[in-house]
Order: C-alpha cells, then sequence, then structure tokens
C-alpha cells in the first residue's frame, strides 16, 4: 500500500465534505475496500457516558460500550492506541463478531477530549502491525482535523 496515497485519498474524501455521518461513512468504506483480512471497521462516539455505534462497515455491531469496557471503552480510558494480537486474550473483550481475532482501537480527539474511537477488527491473530498502527494514527489525524474542525457541539 502506498501510504501517501492512501491518506490522499482519504483527504479527498472529507476535505469539502461538513457533514459529519457522510464523511465518516465513506472514511469506513474507504477502509473496508482497503486494507486487507478485515471483517469489521467503524467508529463509536462517546454520549451520556458511554460509547454508542456511529458508522460502521461489517456486520451487525454492539450498539453501546460502556466506557472502561473492552477494548474500545479501555481505549478511552487510556486516550492512547491499543493493538491486540489475540481478542481472547484481552480481559474483558466484548465479541460483537465471534469471528474477529484481532483488532486495533484508535481514539480520536478534540479539544484534547476523546470524543470516540475508530475500530478495526480481523479474522487472523496478529493482523496488525506497527506500521497499520502509523498509518492509521494518520487517518484519524485527518478525521479529527477535517471532519470535526468545525463541530462545536458533539
Amino acid at each position: 500500500m502506498n501510504k501517501h496515497l492512501f491518506l490522499d485519498q482519504i483527504y479527498a474524501l472529507v476535505k469539502d465534505e461538513p457533514n459529519v455521518i457522510a464523511n465518516l461513512a465513506n472514511i469506513s468504506a474507504f477502509l473496508n475496500e482497503s486494507l486487507q483480512e478485515i471483517n469489521w471497521v467503524g467508529f463509536y462516539f462517546i454520549e451520556n457516558n458511554e460509547l454508542v455505534l456511529g458508522s460502521f462497515q461489517g456486520k451487525v455491531a454492539c450498539v453501546r460500550i460502556p466506557i472502561g469496557k473492552g477494548v474500545c471503552g479501555t481505549v478511552v480510558l487510556r486516550k492512547k492506541v491499543i493493538r491486540v494480537e489475540d481478542v481472547h486474550q484481552f480481559i474483558g473483550h466484548i465479541a460483537c463478531d465471534s469471528a474477529s481475532r484481532s483488532e486495533i482501537v484508535l481514539p480520536i480527539t478534540v479539544n484534547d477530549e476523546v470524543i470516540g474511537v475508530l475500530d478495526i477488527d480481523s479474522p487472523y491473530y496478529n493482523r496488525f502491525t506497527l506500521k497499520d498502527e502509523e498509518i492509521l494514527k494518520n487517518v484519524v489525524e485527518i478525521i479529527e482535523e477535517c471532519v470535526f474542525k468545525n463541530v462545536v457541539d458533539l
């Protein structure tokens, strides 16, 4: 994968579109089409002290996740990326899709506050590398800067 082309394509999807839902839907679809060996990609956003499902691609998902629970809720508390080589070894993992074996979750931050997460699952163990993490951090930066730049009330 050409990192610069990949990121340029994501930027092009969102740079002129002000609608958050449209942008997140397109980003999740683009990631689903572009990333190999994944079975779910999507967003969760904080609402009333829990994560609520946003735009995604994949099987039906858990709608609400308590802050601090599962990989997604833990990312919100720690405010940092978590890569899980084997989700069955992650204490408190929430299995929305029993086919998932590994996962990467990245926090989305606006004004120094975590507002949600980007969650990607794979049916393969050890799917996500440090290189994947670095590229996906760049994707999240585009989301933070372009998608949420004019959003005042989340």
